[in-house]
């Protein structure tokens, strides 16, 4: 397969910059072997049935962006973190930029009084390692813990993607919409994006309804907005991030099944970590990293559905949709949504994608 096979034409203004408000509003294209329609996401208990299985990724984002200042001697400069992993209480890796200027022994302090008033005192930091591209930073804080924990909230910004924020700056309102209503664990630094159309009264609709819950949990890094940049597919490889599926969580899914229900997951990621945890051919509990690559002519092993955002050309996203419901019925699909008007991405509409026969 070569990366052109997942190419389209996607106008600029389709990628959503807010949230549909209220979330569950939304509009939803249904994919099946029945065709296209569209509906609602306040419409998904509708289209659900007793015994069927929802599986959530439970992930919270954490503001991980954060603007500081680089010093070396009298030497400074202004410098901006992602926070990407925590490698102990006190140290995590950051995409860091400009990468260039950063070497290891530099003092990093984050969160200066112009950006926002700070209660905690000083974030500072030491560089102590750099990869050799120098994008990636590894970063080890003066504080620790939960006080490093607190002091991160208080300072960081939350990490919009880069298709949003290229066009609009982060604020306030990005901590309550750039989030889902479930979010358990912290440790994210891009949000499971098909989770923010869940609302309280969606949640209950769907129990009335008699449709399970199960959570998973797997912390998005910022490596789900890179670019796949091999012109064969085959030779892309996807960054890993760490995903738990509980004991309880597989026996909700095998109880489900056993019963006739449909597994549906929830975004992409509570997808990537159920068949993670199903690579040997038995659903097992799973905690671990995962680095799963899903292209068409993958064969599922647990997921009956998906519901998931609309995705960009060319990425491991579409890619991973193509395989669950057809590639030439999702290609159709993304052309009837983009000629109706449906909003991509991370604050855009949503899509029920049924796996196809």
């Amino acid at each position: 397969m070569r990366l052109s096979d997942f190419d389209f034409d996607l106008p600029e203004d389709r990628i959503a910059l807010r949230p549909a408000e209220p979330r569950d509003s939304a509009r939803m294209l249904v994919v099946s072997d029945q065709g296209l329609e569209d509906r609602r996401v306040s419409d998904l208990p509708d289209l659900l049935r007793a015994g069927d299985l929802l599986v959530f990724n439970d992930t919270r984002v954490i503001p991980a962006r954060l603007n500081g200042v680089r010093t070396r001697g009298e030497n400074v400069c202004r410098v901006e973190a992602t926070l990407l992993k925590r490698l102990s209480p006190s140290r995590w890796t950051a995409f860091m930029k400009p990468g260039k200027r950063l070497k290891p022994g530099d003092r990093v302090r984050f969160g200066e009084a112009e950006d926002r008033a700070c209660l905690l005192g000083a974030l500072d930091a030491t560089v102590i390692d750099k990869a050799e591209d120098g994008g990636e930073i590894t970063l080890g804080f003066d504080l620790g813990g939960p006080d490093l924990d607190a002091a991160i909230a208080e300072r960081g910004l939350m990490p919009l993607p880069p298709y949003i924020a290229a066009k609009r700056p982060e604020d306030d309102r990005d901590r309550a919409d750039y989030q889902t209503v479930y979010a358990r664990a912290d440790g994210s630094v891009a949000a499971p994006t098909a989770g923010l159309h869940f609302t309280p009264g969606l949640l209950q609709a769907l129990k009335d309804r008699g449709v399970g819950a199960a959570f998973v949990t797997l912390h998005v890094g910022a490596g789900t907005f890179l670019p796949v940049k091999t012109d064969e597919v085959s030779e892309h490889r996807m960054h890993a991030e760490y995903g738990e599926v509980s004991a309880e969580t597989v026996e909700a899914i095998k109880a489900a099944k056993a019963a006739g229900g449909r597994v549906i997951c929830v975004g992409t990621t509570s997808l990537r970590l159920v068949e993670s945890a199903a690579a040997s051919g038995v659903l097992n509990p799973f905690a671990a990293e995962t680095a799963i690559f899903i292209t068409p002519g993958y064969r599922f092993a647990v997921a009956d559905g998906l519901m998931t955002n609309f995705h960009l050309p060319k990425s491991t996203l579409f890619m991973l949709v193509c395989a669950l419901a057809g590639e030439a019925r999702m290609k159709a699909a993304y052309a009837h949504a983009i000629e109706t008007g449906y909003r991509f991405y991370s604050y855009g509409d949503s899509s029920l994608l049924w796996r196809a026969a």
